[in-house]
């Protein structure tokens, strides 16, 4: 099956959903290339970046169960390879 790579970015507002977003990354992890978690204290927000290497559809999928989890936001860039 063929497979793209792209970065999907999150922030993170609500601290009590942070558990139930590791469950999810630790769920999809065959598919993660690498994450990068920023905690910006100053706002009481985590940014969050994950690299995926996988199917369109798995992509879409994890991006919309991300975006599912209330105080989290998601967005995903798909590059061209």
């Amino acid at each position: 099956m063929e497979t793209t790579v792209a970065v999907i970015s999150m922030i993170v507002e609500k601290e009590d959903s942070v558990e139930r977003l590791n469950l999810l990354l630790h769920e999809y992890g065959e598919v993660i290339i690498g994450r990068m978690g920023l905690p910006y204290r100053a706002r009481g927000i985590n940014i969050i970046s994950i690299a995926v290497d996988a199917p369109r559809d798995t992509i879409s999928a994890l991006a919309g169960k991300i975006g599912s989890i209330p105080g989290v936001s998601a967005k995903t860039a798909f590059s061209g390879v």
